[in-house]
């Protein structure tokens, strides 16, 4: 039996399917993006495109999902620079958010906040994971509405890196310094502790335009004009140099019983003296560049990102049961990370969601579906080749060609 109509038919490509970068911040090449201004500095890409992003989100999609999505705490937002708002004030019996508060609330200039919206939207999901596709890193979005004549925050910095994607209306930004250079994840604003210092870069994004800001430089923005503004941060969520590091050292540490072993019994008192312990400091530390190592454990990172991205299972339900055409031709996604490791003699495909285990007999199936070219299930030597291809669609790593 065949599938269904439309069950096996590839997805209409995205406008940033091909290169997602260059649909933000064309035509500044990605080459001279990452040797000028990742984590370094701010971009600012202008254009006479007012409808460049309007698949990602409209203010009429916002407005539906206000009046009828069940909203939890945590999921929608306000804030207003003018003055202090609290969750409580917008949250009924149970963690529900109420809908009347927040359209009042977004009437008297409070900016509404959609956090991880595209953990619940499809298209703003398929942006993220081309996204990922490309840092490698987690990749979220927020969305921000802002009424007109309104600020929602005061001056700040962000503790990861952001694209500003301003969909409708227009926003006046200003940048100033940047007081911390690549902060930590946890490394948070706290306000009062940094100085603003002078604005160095004031302007007013419209609709179509795209801006990129590093962690850590402070910056504020507020509505221009006299409609509302509507801009989606997606926000890298990128892993350091720093756990790297740390992490071949906890590989260290599982060899060598030294390091393990506890600090002096009574290190925390007042009275104690740490002087005893700086020569087994020195001589721990001293030994890790003949023992510590980054393959290992840069393999170990890559599979933990691999292993926590959601993977794209859209149409595997639809043909997951049956048999489909067995002309039909499948390929690997392009968004989807993946790795495959040889464990004893079997292979292990490391996927989104969990791994998949493949035996010696299949082995040879699993390194041509992965090798990029288009295939049916005749060039699989499988013992159940549907069966394998159904295995792959669910996991999200193949499509139809």
């Amino acid at each position: 039996m065949a599938d269904s109509a439309g069950a096996g038919a590839k997805a209409p490509a995205r406008p940033w399917t091909s290169d997602p970068l260059d649909w933000l911040i064309g035509p500044t090449s990605r080459e001279v993006f990452f040797d000028t201004y990742y984590e370094r500095l701010p971009l600012v890409v202008s254009r006479d495109e007012p409808g460049r992003f309007r698949e990602l989100l409209s203010i009429a999609a916002i407005d539906r999902l206000v009046a009828s999505a069940d909203l939890r705490e945590g999921m929608l937002d306000l804030a207003d620079a003018s003055r202090e708002m609290s969750r409580q004030a917008y949250l009924m019996d149970g963690g529900v958010i109420d809908r009347g508060v927040i359209a009042h609330e977004y009437g008297r200039g409070a900016t509404i906040i959609l956090q991880q919206l595209h953990q619940a939207d499809p298209t703003l999901a398929a942006f993220c994971r081309s996204m990922e596709a490309l840092f490698s890193c987690h990749v979220q979005t927020n969305i921000y509405l802002t009424p007109p004549n309104a600020q929602g925050f005061r001056t700040h910095y962000d503790n990861h890196d952001v694209f500003v994607i301003q969909v409708e209306g227009e926003k006046l930004w200003r940048f100033y310094n940047q007081p911390v250079d690549a902060p930590y994840r946890g490394e948070r604003y706290e306000r009062g502790r940094y100085e603003t210092g002078e604005i160095t870069a004031e302007f007013v994004m419209k609709a179509g335009d795209c801006a990129y800001v590093p962690r850590g430089l402070m910056h504020d923005a507020s509505t221009s004009g006299d409609q509302p503004s509507l801009h989606v941060t997606c926000g890298l969520i990128v892993k350091t140099w720093a756990e790297l590091v740390l992490e071949a050292v906890s590989e260290v540490a599982l060899k060598d019983p030294e390091l393990r072993r506890s600090l002096p019994v009574g290190y925390a008192r007042p009275d104690f003296d740490r002087s005893q312990m700086q020569a087994k400091f020195e001589r721990l530390v001293g030994a890790l560049p003949g023992k510590v190592a980054m393959d290992s454990a840069f393999e170990l990172m890559v599979d933990s990102f691999i292993r926590s991205r959601d993977p794209d299972v859209a149409g595997a339900i639809v043909t997951g049961a049956g048999a489909f055409d067995p002309a039909q031709r499948f390929v690997v996604r392009a968004d989807a990370p993946w790795r495959l490791a040889e464990d004893g003699d079997d292979l292990v495909l490391i996927a989104p969601g969990g791994d998949l285990d493949f035996k010696p007999e299949e082995a040879e199936a699993a390194r041509r579906a992965m090798n990029g070219e288009p295939f049916a299930a005749a060039d699989l030597n499988a013992p159940d080749p549907q069966a394998f291809i159904r295995k792959l669609r669910a996991f999200g790593v193949v499509r139809p060609a």
